[in-house]
């Protein structure tokens, strides 16, 4: 991200319906001292562990994609996440950023598996992993807490083919 990406983040982002699939932290309404916060934080992070990309459209900024590598056990894995503007959905625009990014990941971060928890009502974001290659393993009953609601969740993964040891 570039810090010039600001003003676009905050137009797209500010947005119930996007704010509707993402966790609590990523704020609703989205200003642009949040976006401002978000970019700066991003430049500090360290790539060993951390990779944040934005997703371009014509120039503009209009969603954003991400991997952070977890810890102890789970240090060879990362978890994916993602957000993008309402005007570029179904257009394949996040299964491409999302096949983009796992590539990378895998070459670049010290990982042999992917993963991402969709809110199951979201089938966009569970269609885009699936054209990605993710492969579905299961649902958690009742384990999202959204604006008062409980949902399920619909666990997805992709493993870096061929695994090494």
């Amino acid at each position: 991200p570039l810090p010039g990406d600001a003003e676009s983040f905050a137009l797209y982002a500010n947005n119930p319906k996007v704010a509707q699939n993402l966790r609590d932290r990523f704020p609703y309404p989205y200003t642009l001292p949040d976006a401002e916060g978000f970019l700066a934080m991003c430049t500090k992070e360290d790539e060993t562990t951390h990779l944040t990309r934005v997703i371009d459209v014509d120039g503009k900024a209009v969603g954003c994609i991400g991997l952070s590598v977890l810890d102890d056990i789970y240090r060879k894995s990362a978890e994916i996440g993602y957000w993008l503007g309402e005007p570029f959905w179904n257009r394949g625009i996040m299964s491409e950023a999302i096949r983009r990014i796992c590539a990378e990941g895998f070459e670049r971060l010290d990982i042999v598996r992917i993963h991402a928890a969709a809110f199951a009502y979201n089938t966009g974001s569970c269609r885009a992993l699936e054209k990605a290659g993710f492969a579905f393993e299961g649902v958690q009953k009742k384990s999202v807490y959204k604006n008062g609601q409980i949902y399920d969740a619909r666990m997805y993964a992709l493993i870096k083919m061929p695994y090494e040891k």
